[in-house]
């Protein structure tokens, strides 16, 4: 689960990154999405380390971003 979370989190920098220099705001709805799962997965790796606390942040924050996310891809507010 580390991993995945490290590779995430990359792959999230490096979408942003690409988004800010290029001024290409498509992909921003990916991105968020990848950052909900990014969240998602920190959660079940707070849950395995018994920081209960944290996980429930991380899942509420990954649910709101994820809705967001989808509702955005779904309804096509994207240019």
């Amino acid at each position: 689960m580390k991993i995945l979370r490290v590779i995430l989190a990359m792959i999230v920098v490096i979408l942003s990154a690409y988004s800010l220099i290029t001024g290409e705001y498509g992909i921003m709805p990916y991105t968020q999405l990848l950052l909900g799962l990014m969240l998602f997965v920190i959660g079940i790796v707070e849950i395995e380390g018994k920081r209960k606390g944290t996980a429930f942040i991380s899942f509420i924050s990954s649910g709101f971003v994820l809705v967001v996310s989808i509702n955005i891809l779904l309804t096509g507010l994207v240019n």
